[in-house]
């Protein structure tokens, strides 16, 4: 490790910053102007979301009290997560959407793990003209949307889970991610696994993939919220109702005002608002996203800038 790197790590004894010598130290104005400015950006993000929160779980007095949106709760009822949950369009789009996150992830990292770490080895077969051809991708886009649909019907993949998968599952910048961060993996390690007898699928197991955690973590983390976040695919190759993930049914309730297949006629009354039914389905959508994202925080600065500068 460098001087440089060493000066900006916390220090353990005292954990706080080190400094390097050649930066000011802050004013207190500067800290007092930092901390204003990320108050009102933490404010800006948290205020809209606490908005959705506290609807969804007012009762039908507190909305009307409130005219709509409510910003401060006077009533508690999760009447509309039940009603939601118990069956119908919404549960199965949620378990259709967890179970084309986990397929689509697991499948778009295995094969970005496998073509980064070939990449990653300068002698590899055809090497400099694959990695040309992936650098291409990146500033000549898709043929566009109509030959993309040809495509997909061609296959026979209209109107099936694999529509939701395929036209995604590979990212080139992810790829090169991997790939740099890969190849800061020391040479030394393994050459001594190759004098073992290790062949290069056993030195990406062992040695590289538990050595590369941090990226992994991102990597997968951009996979995972780029599947349960798309929207477009299931509006383009999906016509069945019963086959639509959760971002498609919320399209619906929230923005074409539809009441989703098996739900309760008591949905729109007294008993249970529209309103609160359509900010509880964003509250699911969010959910997943906000529980794993900060497990996975940790890991950004070394998943992303490490790789990305040294490689």
């Amino acid at each position: 490790m460098t001087q440089t790197s060493v000066l900006v790590e916390d220090d353990e004894e005292t954990g706080k910053r080190r400094r390097p010598p050649w930066e000011e130290p802050p004013t207190r104005v500067g800290l007092t102007a930092k901390g204003a400015i990320l108050s009102i950006a933490l404010l800006a993000v948290l205020f809209p979301l606490w908005i959705v929160v506290v609807t969804s779980l007012s009762d039908a007095e507190t909305i009307s009290k409130a005219g709509g949106l409510v910003v401060w709760p006077d009533g508690f009822s999760l009447a509309a997560y039940r009603e939601l949950l118990s069956g119908g369009q919404v549960a199965r789009s949620m378990v259709i959407a967890v179970g084309i996150t986990l397929v689509g992830t697991t499948f778009s990292m295995v094969v970005s793990v496998l073509a980064a770490y070939g990449l990653s080895r300068l002698g590899s077969l055809w090497h400099r003209p694959l990695l040309m051809t992936l650098l291409a991708t990146m500033f000549f886009g898709g043929a566009g949307l109509i030959p993309t649909y040809l495509l997909i019907q061609t296959l026979g993949l209209m109107n099936s889970y694999a529509a939701l998968i395929l036209p995604m599952a590979v990212n080139v910048f992810n790829i090169l991610v991997l790939r740099a961060f890969f190849m800061n993996v020391g040479q030394e390690i393994v050459d001594s696994a190759r004098i073992d007898g290790a062949g290069e699928f056993r030195i990406l197991m062992t040695i590289v993939l538990p050595l590369s955690r941090a990226v992994l973590a991102v990597i997968s983390l951009f996979y995972a919220v780029g599947y349960w976040s798309n929207w477009f695919n299931g509006f383009i190759y999906i016509q069945d109702q019963e086959k639509l993930p959760l971002q498609n049914v919320l399209q619906q309730i929230v923005i074409e005002g539809e009441r989703p297949a098996g739900m309760a006629q008591v949905i729109g009354t007294g008993q249970i608002p529209s309103l609160a039914v359509q900010t509880a389905v964003m509250v699911l959508a969010l959910l997943p996203v906000a529980v794993l994202s900060p497990f996975v925080q940790r890991h950004f600065k070394k998943g992303m800038l490490i790789g990305a500068v040294k490689g």
